[in-house]
């Protein structure tokens, strides 16, 4: 009896130097790792201080939830960036029964519109569902295909959803590549603060519901343009983003799936500065590889619940 207390005695003391020295690891691990994100910080920092222009950042680890923010509520002209926003507004409309991803619209002659996009050389009278204007405004930044979706859900509905989702700098007042209305000073906006906000119900599966975020988000993984936040990064990275560009601004935002671990990253730049677009979107670029890095170097323990679940 005397030989089995000493055993039992031994193997707790073994246990407990066993947990203690795990729980030590954890605990410098996670120091590690808080260092390596305030080294992040002030390299990005020190980017935004080197940039020509104004810029508006949020960078978050979406394991943790702490946060890189500059200028995070600052307003910007939205560019397609707005287009975000306009697809969910598209899908609460689904949810509250006004619209249908079904539903099929005829693309008339004199609703096509310059800029990007495809649907602008396609035949009058061609017919597609909200479902895939939905895809063709974020995969190809199409800009008729936009402009159905406002005219059917409406940009005061539009604008209702936006303040109801908590958007306060996200506003719609005029349709893409309106012109005349720009000259007037009519310009849609938003800020990096407000995007963040969108994306990361999204990601974690709370805008509206589980199937609608992960349909919002596969949307946009299926982002053509790779000349911001993807130029810098592997090129088989998944990335869900999305980009704007128009006079004297450029961003891009998104959900960068890393190996380490899932980063949120949101950058929206102006400037009238020398370099033009090439400068904002080598900005943009050099900030998401810096992110990346750290967390490619260690900066990030474990994936996120969010990736392990699909």
């Amino acid at each position: 009896m005397r030989y089995r207390k000493s055993v039992l005695i031994a193997c707790c003391a073994v246990v407990g130097l066993a947990c203690c020295a795990f729980s030590w690891d954890v605990v410098a691990g996670q120091g590690k790792r808080k260092d390596a994100w305030e080294q992040l910080r002030r390299r990005v920092e020190r980017n935004y201080s080197g940039f020509r222009g104004t810029a508006g950042i949020v960078v978050e680890d979406l394991s943790t939830g702490w946060e890189i923010t500059i200028n995070r509520g600052s307003m910007f002209p939205a560019a397609s960036l707005v287009k975000i926003p306009i697809m969910a507004g598209c899908y609460m409309a689904v949810e509250e029964g006004s619209l249908s991803l079904t539903e099929e619209i005829r693309l008339e002659a004199q609703d096509k519109t310059a800029g990007s996009g495809v649907l602008k050389a396609r035949p009058s009278g061609s017919v597609y569902t909200v479902e895939k204007l939905i895809e063709l405004m974020i995969a190809e930044s199409d800009n008729t295909a936009t402009n159905l979706l406002i005219d059917r859900v409406g940009p005061g509905r539009l604008n209702a959803f936006f303040q109801r989702q908590g958007l306060t700098a996200t506003s719609l007042r005029r349709k893409m590549m309106d012109f005349s209305g720009r000259r007037r000073g009519v310009e849609n906006y938003t800020s990096a603060g407000d995007i963040a906000r969108l994306l990361e119900r999204m990601y974690r599966g709370k805008f509206i519901n589980a199937k609608v975020s992960r349909r919002c988000i596969d949307t946009l993984l299926r982002q053509k343009m790779k000349d911001r936040i993807p130029k810098k990064l592997p090129k088989d990275t998944p990335i869900a983003h999305k980009t704007g560009l128009e006079r004297f601004v450029c961003h891009d935002a998104g959900v960068v799936f890393a190996p380490e671990g899932d980063f949120l990253i949101c950058v929206l730049t102006k400037s009238r500065s020398k370099g033009g677009y090439r400068a904002m979107k080598d900005f943009i670029a050099r900030i998401a590889v810096a992110v990346y890095d750290n967390y490619d170097q260690g900066g990030t323990l474990e994936h996120s619940p969010a990736r392990k679940g699909g």
